[in-house]
């Protein structure tokens, strides 16, 4: 009997003809994800350190969100392009996080094939500090492999 494992799949995100380009916000408008993929999805991850400490400013903690979601696909074989979905919850939302979300986020996805994304704007989150939590759903594909034994 074989076991499954993982691969990366081959994901597409697209921005159709007829939507207007949304790379310049930081997402895209439709990513297909393939019927033998699995499905991994991340809890909302904060800006804290490896010590669950939060900087008081947004840049930082942004840039935390990111690797805290890295480093919980990277247990999974996975990495930030192979996101589909994102949700972005930001406290007190305005034009400068925006900004702040777009630039952070290029540094991730340097080829502008931004996950899918929706960002709501909230008036606070679980901690005390927290300024931005982003949740993820990835794909990877499932292969079957030949017990060696």
């Amino acid at each position: 009997m074989g076991s499954l494992t993982q691969k990366v799949s081959a994901q597409e995100i697209t921005n159709p003809k007829g939507l207007y380009d949304p790379r310049v916000h930081g997402y895209s408008h439709v990513a297909t994800v393939p019927a033998n993929s699995i499905l991994v999805f991340v809890a909302g991850q904060a800006g804290t350190d490896s010590e669950g400490q939060l900087s008081k400013d947004f840049r930082t903690q942004v840039s935390f969100t990111f690797k805290n979601l890295a480093t919980a696909l990277k247990s999974k074989g996975l990495e930030l392009h192979h996101i589909a979905k994102l949700t972005t919850l930001v406290v007190n939302y305005n034009a400068e996080k925006h900004k702040i979300l777009i630039e952070e986020g290029k540094k991730f996805w340097p080829d502008e094939k931004f996950p899918v994304n929706t960002l709501i704007p909230v008036s606070g989150l679980a901690l005390d500090g927290m300024l931005i939590e982003i949740d993820a759903t990835a794909a990877g594909e499932v292969i079957k492999q030949a017990n060696r034994g």
